[in-house]
């Protein structure tokens, strides 16, 4: 079992890491050590202290941080044992999360410490930089976004304006020779970058689509998605909402139905046996998709017209209807007699309207 661990590529590049944060807490130690005894022979030739006390309390402290480091190190690495690994770990595969934890844990504290380290000696070296010997007033002091404003426009002092001074004057406005501000300069550099990256990736590369195409796509991807929703809105039809179909492969489909579950009554050509003849304009329940649809899908139990809604989906019922309604004026041989009410369906232009959407409205006339 620790043969694994210590196998395993993250203990291996975690023990690596280790190493390397205690090779740099041992070169930051020393180089405190060594700017505390500076400071602490400084401190004792100035003041008549005893050097040796700096010693006493660096030393000490380093040597303690790194003995600890050390340790935790070594306990990251032997302290896998078999009821450590017990657990498989949730972030390592084949790693505990007692040891995980244990050695991001290690990995932390030497972070911190070389933080702390650098802090210190960050403190040391600003103690004993030379201080100005004539420090600006504090009321001379320039605010941080006024500094920063300056160097994005680039300003010039104003004992300079003489020699900028280009001699005309307007009015009282004197033009000077001053340099674009950089932000604008730089700005106008990223427009040109931006404008080559362009041409080449639209009109060189062509890795990507101009509008025309852009265009095409979005097209093609809003006839997918309406051609998945009429897939999926198919199985949604009823005898209200149900409408002649027009493709060819809903005709060929109602046909297959129709010959499958309805030519035994009505006949393969929709001539009519036991059931009324489909093929003429005579219908005992009317004549319109509508009707036929719901003729089909509750039936006429009293006429001996079984409900077929629990045996056909909507889609189909639907294309049956489409069918039948093909059948009208077919006259196919051995015809049944008429039966029913005549039912015609026809434009009249005297009732024919025509909606927003250019759709034309059809008159059903039924005789009785």
């Amino acid at each position: 079992m620790l043969s694994s661990s210590i196998n395993n590529t993250f203990v291996i590049t975690s023990l690596i890491l280790m190493f390397i944060f205690l090779l740099i807490i041992g070169l930051l130690a020393n180089v405190l050590i060594g700017a505390a005894k500076y400071k602490a022979e400084k401190d004792a030739s100035e003041n008549n202290l005893n050097k040796k006390e700096g010693d006493s309390n660096i030393n000490p402290l380093a040597k303690t941080l790194i003995s600890t480091l050390l340790i935790l190190s070594y306990t990251t690495l032997f302290a896998q044992d078999g009821n450590v690994l017990t657990t498989a770990s949730s972030h390592i595969p084949g790693l505990s999360n007692t040891a995980f934890y244990l050695i991001t844990g290690v990995l932390g504290i030497e972070l911190l410490v070389i933080m702390v380290l650098l802090l210190q000696l960050r403190s040391i070296i600003k103690k004993e930089k030379t201080v100005v010997e004539n420090p600006v007033p504090a009321f001379f002091h320039v605010a941080a976004w006024k500094k920063i404003w300056g160097r994005l426009n680039a300003f010039r002092p104003r004992e300079r304006e003489p020699e900028l001074d280009l001699g005309h004057d307007y009015d009282g406005i004197r033009e000077l020779d001053n340099r674009l501000p950089p932000w604008w300069l730089y700005g106008f550099y990223l427009t040109i970058i931006v404008a080559a990256l362009y041409l080449w990736r639209y009109h060189v590369a062509e890795s990507a689509p101009l509008s025309i195409g852009e265009y095409d796509l979005a097209m093609q991807k809003a006839a997918g998605e309406h051609e998945a929703y009429l897939k999926r809105s198919a199985s949604l039809v009823d005898e209200n909402t149900v409408t002649m179909l027009s493709d060819a492969e809903a005709l060929i489909a109602g046909k297959k139905i129709f010959e499958i579950n309805c030519a035994a009554c009505h006949g393969k050509s929709g001539e009519g046996t036991v059931g009324p003849n489909l093929t003429d304009d005579y219908w005992m329940h009317g004549g319109s998709i509508q009707d036929i649809f719901k003729s089909i899908k509750y039936g006429w139990s009293e006429k001996g017209m079984k409900s077929w809604k629990d045996d056909l989906s909507p889609v189909q019922i639907a294309q049956i209807s489409t069918y039948i309604k093909t059948l009208t004026g077919t006259n196919p041989p051995n015809a049944k007699e008429k039966q029913g009410e005549l039912y015609k369906e026809e434009e009249s232009s005297a009732t024919t309207k025509r909606d927003s959407s250019g759709v034309t409205d059809k008159t059903v006339v039924t005789t009785h």
